[in-house]
């Protein structure tokens, strides 16, 4: 039988005697033990201490009445324990995270299911109702019989979350701890959704969701935010901990965020850095944002002309690169100055002895770092580029600009 926890709050508890013991306030599950059933319920009775009745003491349940198969006597005094979920006080009118849906809701009712046990009953909890059913049960409860709300609620459109894809959001990483809470699914998403889930949530519990992910999902999440946002993030983040995410970005990404931040706080956070990663961090920071320098990444991919498509293949093997953003390979003559570049397609497609030489795309296009970003876009726009090399006084290149890149500037600039 399905039951909903609006339903049973407030139902008369009885012990074995058939006494009657108190009302039931609140349900609790112990994530610790069992992530889904409810493990102890709160009973109380006018000014009497409350009590509390575990899992195993439940002969059985209906809605409005609840028995037990113990006397009064074998219950608990109630006491607050952090290590457990109250299904009124942490979940009913929460709001939470839907990892299957992608977004946040707020819950209206908690639907439960009953199982047989050792001669008791176990109430486990199945799915959360963030739809219209469980915000009528809420509105009428009390007020109209059981039997008319659930007449009335059938023919209403449902939206319910199993419980398996609820990420709940909890800000005190103490408490999150004892009830085992982690953000395991939100890694698991596409870190763009991730931050549009972030981006409907409270300072303190977009801050709660990062310092839970590892630093390489953290590192992609914030870059897919609001640059207010990560500011705002980073600046009350241990800057030992900044500077481990702000290592997994891309240079000019890093670059980016830190030059949004106070110059103390950039400075900090450059300090944890290792000296290579600090070192292009701070390169890219002496450029004008609004140039090809302050939108470059410094980290590509460059071989000779006369390297062959195998050899290529081969070294590109060979190294630790983000295979996402390898969109083209970087192409330098015998004085280490800028010839062109091949893109991935057409060196998957070339023969395996073919140099890279006579692979080049044209025309031959490059910028200079100082080259102000409407260069930059006519550029992108007139030829369809993908990948655009940004080069010294001396041609040689010193960094790539992607669509990626260029896309991300102009929605910053709506």
């Amino acid at each position: 039988m399905e039951l909903y926890a609006t339903e049973l709050m407030g139902s008369q508890a009885f012990d074995v005697q058939g006494n009657f013991v108190g009302r039931v306030r609140e349900f609790f599950i112990e994530p610790a033990e069992a992530s889904n059933r409810v493990s102890h319920y709160l009973i109380s009775r006018g000014r009497f201490q409350p009590l509390v009745a575990r899992h195993d003491q439940i002969a059985a349940v209906e809605p409005g009445t609840i028995k037990l198969n113990v006397s009064e006597r074998a219950l608990a005094l109630y006491e607050p324990n952090e290590g457990w979920l109250a299904v009124r006080k942490d979940l009913m009118d929460q709001q939470i995270i839907d990892t299957l849906g992608r977004k946040v809701v707020r819950v209206n009712d908690v639907d439960l299911v009953e199982y047989r046990s050792n001669g008791n009953v176990e109430l486990r909890l199945t799915q959360v109702d963030v739809g219209l059913p469980g915000a009528v049960r809420r509105l009428l409860q009390g007020v109209v019989p059981a039997a008319v709300i659930r007449k009335l609620q059938s023919g209403l459109p449902h939206r319910t979350i199993r419980w398996e894809f609820v990420n709940l959001i909890e800000a005190d990483p103490l408490r999150r701890v004892k009830l085992r809470i982690t953000h395991e699914k939100l890694a698991d998403l596409h870190p763009a959704d991730v931050a549009d889930i972030m981006e409907d949530l409270s300072a303190r519990e977009r801050q709660s969701i990062i310092a839970s992910l590892d630093e390489e999902t953290a590192a992609a999440v914030l870059a897919e935010l609001d640059a207010r946002l990560t500011t705002q993030i980073v600046e009350k983040m241990d800057p030992e901990r900044a500077a481990d995410i702000l290592e997994e970005m891309a240079p000019d990404a890093a670059a980016d965020l830190l030059g949004e931040l106070s110059k103390e706080t950039s400075d900090e956070v450059l300090e944890e850095m290792p000296g290579r990663e600090a070192k292009e961090v701070r390169e890219l920071l002496a450029f004008d944002p609004a140039t090809a320098g302050g939108m470059m990444n410094p980290d590509f991919v460059f071989v000779g002309e006369e390297s062959t498509r195998e050899e290529v293949r081969e070294w590109v093997r060979g190294r630790q690169l983000n295979l996402d953003q390898l969109d083209s390979v970087v192409i330098l003559d015998n004085a280490a100055h800028f010839s062109g570049t091949v893109a991935i397609s057409r060196l998957l497609l070339a023969s395996a002895s073919e140099r890279m030489a006579d692979l080049k795309m044209e025309p031959l296009l490059s910028v200079r770092a100082d080259a102000d970003e409407k260069e930059v876009f006519e550029l992108f726009d007139k030829y369809n580029l993908r990948t655009l090399t940004v080069v010294d006084k001396d041609k040689s290149p010193i960094g790539t600009i992607t669509v990626d890149d260029v896309v991300s500037r102009l929605v910053k600039k709506r």
